[in-house]
């Protein structure tokens, strides 16, 4: 079991280590950011014997979500590669969020990493590396659409309901923030009001202290007379 522990955390690491650098790789040089992104095979394998570049066809797949900086924002999905044997990444496909028309889940009664993507011009059928990886970035996705498609947004058929019911990854991070933010805005608050009475302290000491040391004073001359 701890075995099995530690192999999930090391491909949840070079997972998102991967993510991280095709962010830095293929979306910032072009002002884009990147929503999210999911590792992906397909379901029927498709077999290149040879490509191009001169390598072999074995290679990384991964679907991204992105956003342009600039206004007005457009949302594109972007299916990135890593070729065997090479460290970069390098854009394939990409189409414009409002191309997409179908989102298909496959099973909404349980956690499965299995579903297909449906454009204007092409279909995809794929499985994600993890189902909870595939629901996370069906979250992004479905949130991204509901904000920056006004007219025609894709369908989502088969999806769980945890993936359509307000985005409750999204809210849970934003909710972790406030939460956060609250938290640290009380300590703060505390710690003034600690201080505050600190200081409240030090000065009645300080004025009971003068107060000492002028009856002191007083005092002093008139004993010595009566010595």
């Amino acid at each position: 079991m701890p075995v099995r522990n530690s192999l999930r955390a090391l491909l949840a690491w070079s997972t998102m280590s991967a993510k991280s650098a095709i962010s830095k790789e293929i979306f910032a040089p072009l002002d884009e950011r990147m929503l999210g992104a999911v590792q992906v095979k397909r379901r029927t394998k498709k077999k290149i014997p040879f490509l191009a570049t001169g390598g072999q066809g074995e290679y990384l797949t991964y679907i991204c979500l992105s956003v342009t900086n600039k206004k007005p924002t457009q949302a594109s999905i972007t299916k990135v590669k890593q070729f065997e044997g090479s460290t970069s990444f390098v854009r394939r496909s990409q189409w414009m969020l409002e191309q997409l028309r179908q989102v298909n889940g496959i099973d909404p009664n349980r956690d499965s990493a299995e579903f297909d993507l449906l454009f204007e011009n092409a279909f995809d059928q794929w499985v994600a590396s993890t189902a909870s990886e595939k629901c996370t970035f069906f979250q992004i996705l479905h949130h991204t659409c509901q904000r920056y498609l006004t007219d025609r947004k894709p369908e989502f058929i088969n999806c769980q309901s945890k993936i359509m019911g307000g985005n409750s990854i999204l809210h849970s991070a934003a909710d972790s923030v406030t939460s956060a933010v609250q938290k640290a805005s009380q300590a703060l608050n505390e710690r003034g009001e600690r201080l505050g009475r600190a200081e409240e302290k030090t000065e009645d000491m300080k004025n009971s202290a003068q107060q000492f040391a002028e009856t002191a004073h007083k005092v002093g001359p008139t004993a010595r007379l009566r010595a």
